[in-house]
Order: structure tokens, then sequence, then C-alpha cells
């Protein structure tokens, strides 16, 4: 219709060029229409994916196609290789459903070192409360674009309280002065009030002055850019956490925390978003010539440094109280898919405590997961865990490990009860030798021993648990280290758990009367064929399995 309405406009001259508005109207008209239909194509793509991904972790396909947490990764940690804490298939990925760094590092942070009673008892709060908001958790999947943000907090903290750029005294009105010149000459030129000579002064006076401002323009144009995109999925989160009501004391204190500076976060970082949005405008060739004409970007960096000065120190704060709510979120989310997880309660108790009732593993189907009993404290510090290959002993560590991790960390636990006292984790489950530091297995697993000894000197309670105790050595020096380290462990507070298929380890409990406590696992040949029921059960197994599964893979023996 605009190009009829354009002929008879331009080559027949039947029409006024005033017609040619209605055209122009209809096309911006369906241009936003166009793009609201596309943003409602986008979100709702978005959910779908939200909701296929929660349906993969229910049944059991998520692994490898989540966050795995590899950057946080530390063997050298005290349990974090040991129980997969991060990785292709591991607890964060498991849990991980947040949409900035900043979740991620709060959520990674949380699994590695456990919360005081009091704070984990605020979170509690917290998950509870958000457990059953499935309409929260797919808003939030849904905001913005549908990448993951990739905001580095440090990088944008430091941004918002680097060092101003400073202009020259006066700078933003002498700009504005000479912008305006150049529109109200240029307006009288083409009016033919004017000749063009005022128009050419002070369209070369605009232009030294953006050659002056230059240098400043660039630095802050070069600055902003980064931060400014990564904080567009922050304004969307902010904007819910500051507009959603909550009874919950940890989220009225993050609200509250946002509201502090006086300043509404969410409005803020969109103003921001919409001055580099401006910005980038002189990227635009029919726009270029007349942003030069104006000093834009000069003008638009001015502002930049002055939304700088006023929200820049705040940054970092709207980052962090972001990273909270959204691992709040994201183990709420993991309670509601788990219904039958549930919260732990939180003992003051002294010396330590664990008792467990239907203890399971997190990683594992609830289908498949065969539940057990496990009590430790008070007297009591040792459960010496005996079992043939694959019966199920170092499984049954990294149940214990990963829900003591989960219950410090303030979410839910799989276990029908849990009551825990403050904990902290060294385990050597999962140790391996390395070719590059020159240390064999042996040599990884005794400097793991030595740092969880070391631990054991802290005020927190250690929670020991160690997997083949000393395997790498003979028979004879095994069991004396072993019982040393065990005894050296307990008379330092900490009590444990450590497993072996050695029948002379489980006599070190014989030393330790009332203290330490044989239990097993056991299986049975049935035509052929090894079955597991993967059951604890007291006192020490009785057979041993290996000859069976050596016969059972062809190895005549």
């Amino acid at each position: 219709m605009g190009v009829v309405m354009a002929f008879f406009v331009f080559g027949e001259t039947v029409l006024a060029p005033w017609w040619l508005a209605i055209p122009a109207v209809l096309f911006s008209v369906l241009v936003v229409i166009h793009a609201r239909v596309v943003d409602r194509l986008e979100r709702a793509q978005r959910a779908v994916g939200f909701y296929q991904r929660g349906l993969a972790r229910l049944e059991n396909r998520w692994m490898g196609t989540g966050e795995t947490g590899e950057r946080f990764r530390n063997p050298s940690h005290v349990y974090e290789e040991d129980l997969d804490i991060f990785g292709k298939g591991s607890l964060f990925e498991l849990l991980c459903t947040v949409r900035t760094h900043a979740g991620e590092d709060t959520l990674a942070r949380w699994l590695l070192a456990p919360a005081s009673r009091e704070e984990a008892g605020l979170r509690q709060q917290a998950i509870a409360e958000l457990r059953p908001r499935l309409d929260l958790r797919e808003d939030l999947a849904v905001l913005g674009d549908a990448i993951r943000s990739g905001i580095d907090p440090e990088v944008a903290a430091r941004w918002g309280q680097a060092p101003l750029v400073i202009f020259p005294a006066g700078a933003p009105f002498i700009a504005a002065g000479l912008a305006t010149a150049v529109v109200v000459t240029f307006s009288f030129y083409m009016a033919s009030v004017l000749t063009r000579t005022p128009f050419l002064a002070a369209l070369l006076l605009t232009l030294g002055y953006g050659f002056f401002l230059g240098s400043r323009t660039l630095q802050v144009a070069g600055a902003v850019n980064s931060p400014a995109r990564d904080l567009a999925v922050l304004a969307k989160l902010l904007h819910r956490l500051e507009n959603d009501h909550f009874e919950a004391p940890l989220l009225q204190r993050l609200r509250g925390e946002l509201m502090a500076s006086g300043l509404v976060a969410s409005f803020q970082i969109g103003k921001l978003q919409r001055l580099v949005a401006r910005l980038d405008w002189q990227r635009n060739l029919f726009f270029t010539p007349i942003a030069m004409a104006i000093l834009w970007s000069s003008q638009i960096a001015m502002a930049i440094e002055r939304w700088r000065k006023l929200s820049g120190r705040h940054i970092s704060e709207w980052i962090s109280a972001v990273g909270e709510f959204e691992a709040l979120v994201a183990l709420a989310g993991y309670g509601y898919e788990h219904p039958h997880d549930n919260f732990p309660e939180l003992l003051d108790a002294a010396g330590g405590r664990l008792e467990a009732e239907g203890l399971g593993h997190p990683l594992m189907p609830e289908g498949q997961c065969v539940p057990n009993d496990v009590r430790l404290g008070g007297d009591l510090r040792l459960l010496i865990v005996s079992g043939s290959n694959m019966s199920g002993k170092s499984t049954l560590l990294r149940a214990v490990g990963l829900n003591v991790v989960l219950a410090w960390a303030g979410a839910p636990v799989r276990a029908r009860s849990f009551a825990v006292s403050p904990l902290t984790v060294g385990a050597s489950i999962r140790v391996l030798d390395s070719l590059q530091d020159g240390k064999s297995r042996f040599y990884a697993e005794i400097t793991r021993l030595r740092e969880i000894v070391n631990m054991a000197n802290g005020e927190r309670t250690v929670l020991f648990l160690l997997d083949e105790l000393l395997s790498g050595t003979n028979s004879h020096d095994r069991k004396i280290g072993a019982e040393a380290i065990v005894r050296s462990l307990i008379d330092r507070g900490a009590m444990g758990m450590i497993t072996t298929h050695d029948l002379a380890l489980a006599h070190i409990a014989d030393d330790l009367p009332e203290r330490a406590m044989n239990v097993h696992f056991a299986d049975t040949l049935e035509d052929g064929r090894l079955h597991f029921d993967y059951r604890l059960q007291p006192g020490i197994v009785e057979r041993s399995n290996a000859l069976d599964l050596m016969r059972s893979v062809g190895l005549e023996v």
C-alpha cells in the first residue's frame, strides 16, 4: 500500500505527501505487534524448556544436560571430589537451575562450606516458602534471553567501584548547548531564515569539542559494554524479588537490603541498559552523522558516569542478593521435585550427632534407592562397615556425606528423618594418584588423612568418611596404621565411618569398646549369580565374593 501511495505522491502527484504517514504508522504498529508476538513465542519456548528439564530430572535423564560446575572443581578439597559435588552427574548439576554466575557461585559456596545453625535454619524457612512456588520458578526461567547470564560478579563490581572518568567542569552543559545550537541553526537554515554560515560555525565548534572529549568518551564506552549487557537478566530477577511478597525472614532480609540504599535496583539497572542502548545507536550508518553533530556519544558517556557515581557502589550488593535468591530458588525446586525428601532437624548437640532413618543417596532415582538407618554420636564414634565388593559400602558413605552437605546448605535431605549437629565433612573415598605431582595413590590418601586429622582440631565436629582405609599397603601395616588414625580422630572428638573388605580392620572395634561398632552389607550366591540387598546389618560380614566375581567374568581361579 505504501508503494502505491508513494507513486501517487511522487509520480502523478495526486496525493499530498502527508498521506504517506498512513502506511508509515501502520508499518510501525505492525513492527510493535510482531515484536510482541515474537517475545511471547520465545517465552513460551523457554517455558517448554523449563518443564522438559524438570521432567528429565524426574525421569533420571538429567546427567550431562545441565551446568556441571566444572569451574569450581578442586581436587584438594576435603570432600568435593569424593562426594561428586561437581562434574557430570554431580549434586551441583542436579540442583543448579540458576540463571547467573552469581547464583552458581552462591550455590557452590553453600555446598562447599557448611552454614551456621542459625543461617541454615533461615534458609530452611525460605526454601520451605519457595518450595511450592512453581509459578515463581517458571517466571524466573523465562525472564530475558534463553541463555544464562555470563556476568562475572567480580568484574561488574570492580567496574561499578572503579574511579570515575572525570570530564571537564561544565562539560554536560557545554555539550548540550552546542548540540542545541547545531539543531536550531540547521532548522533556521532549512527554513531559509538564516544562511548556512551559523550552522557550519556551530557544527565546527561541536565537532572540535567532541574531539576534545573523545578519549574520555571512548574510555567510558569501552568499559561499560560487558557489565551492562550481562546485567540484563539481573535486572529482571531483581524486579521479581523487589515486587513479590515473602514471609520468610531471610527473603524479607534480602528485599530489605535491596531497598536499604534508597534506590530501586531493577529501575537503576534498567536505566543503565537504556543508556548503553542509546550509546549503540551511533553504530547505525544513518544516525552516525547526526550523532557526531550533536555530541551524542559524549553526552551518553557523561550520563553513564553520573549513573555510576550514584549506583555503581551498590552493584556488588545487588549481585549478592540475586545470587542468594537464586540459590534458594534452586534448592526449593529440588525440594518440590522430591516431595518425600524432608528438612533435617538441626541439633545443637555437643560432641556431634547424626541420626538418620531411611537414608538414601540423593543422586540415585528414588525407586532404586535402598534406604538404611545410620546413627552416630554420644559414646558411639565409629561405624566399621565391612562387606564384599559392589555391596554398597562406598554408596553408603556418599549418601551420608551428601545428605550432611545438603542439611547444612539448608536443603531437604533424602531421608524419612534426619537429625544432625554442626559437622564438617572430611572424606577419603576417591583419592587418586597424580603423575604430574609425582604422588602415588597411597601418598595421596595419607596426605588427605593428615588434613582430616588436622581439621579435627577445629571448633566444629568432624565427620570422617574413609573408604577402604589404607588399602595401598600390606595388611600388617594397614591394621596398625588404620587403628592409629581412627583412634587419633576419635580422641580429637571426631566421629565417622570407615569401610573395609579386610576383616582384620573389623577387629578395631574390639579395641574401642562402646565407641565403635561393626556393621556390614551381605550378598548371596544363587544359581551362580551374586545378589545384593544393600541393607545395612549389624556385625561383621561372613563371606567374600572376590572369587565369585572373578569366576563370573570368565577367569579360572
